[in-house]
């Protein structure tokens, strides 16, 4: 199985840092957040990476360069300075790279400590999302789950991780272009075609300094 990580976005919360360095290769623990995220896929058992990137793109190739330092294979999809595709729209634009099998896409700006072999895709689904408990800067939550199949309604509700399992057909009718994932999922719910789970870890969404600097301390603690 390959995975993506999505490494397209601005970071405009996270300024003055992204300013000069993409969000994606801010350090926590002494190392940028993405190699977190590629050691954790390379000991799941996943070598084949693809990386899109628009804001300082360049800086993340130059920094990781084919993979092999880190033990895997990276292909990179450049959407190029201003003109980020959204989440949707990356993912459809690097199909390509990404073949005709299931993948995983990871959003490179969280920290999770999930062991990604979790993931499972029943014949039927075109996606598998997952959630974690809401953090208290997402209090409304996302998405309902229930005998693991996400759903858009009851409760309650939890947050989408920015973690997904997803069939390229999921993106069959998608033109190109910039478009976001989340009705793509809401419409896979809607036929019943949306496994969920629910991960109670470790689970960071770094969208400020403040988040960034929280879990650099965790990652520091002996």
């Amino acid at each position: 199985m390959k995975a993506m990580i999505l490494a397209a976005g601005r970071g405009t919360r996270m300024r003055p840092l992204t300013d000069h360095t993409p969000k994606p290769l801010l350090e926590v623990g002494g190392e940028a957040l993405i190699v977190h995220q590629i050691r954790r896929l390379r000991d799941a058992g996943i070598g084949e990476l693809v990386i899109n990137h628009a804001h300082l793109g360049a800086r993340i190739e130059q920094a990781l360069g084919d993979g092999s330092a880190h033990g895997v294979q990276i292909r990179y999809s450049p959407e190029g300075p201003g003109q980020a595709l959204e989440t949707g729209g990356g993912i459809q634009r690097a199909l390509p790279l990404l073949g005709a099998a299931p993948f995983l896409v990871v959003n490179g700006d969280i920290w999770c400590d999930l062991d990604y072999r979790r993931l499972r895709l029943d014949a039927q689904d075109l996606a598998e999302i997952v959630l974690v408990d809401n953090p208290p800067h997402h209090p409304a939550g996302d998405f309902a789950l229930r005998a693991g199949r996400a759903r858009l309604d009851g409760g309650p509700r939890l947050t989408f991780a920015g973690i997904g399992l997803y069939r390229p057909q999921l993106f069959a009718d998608c033109a190109p272009g910039a478009f976001p994932l989340a009705p793509l999922l809401r419409g896979a719910m809607a036929a019943g075609r949306c496994g969920g789970l629910h991960h109670t870890g470790v689970w960071f969404d770094i969208g400020t300094p403040e988040r960034l600097q929280a879990l650099d301390g965790m990652l520091r603690k002996p």
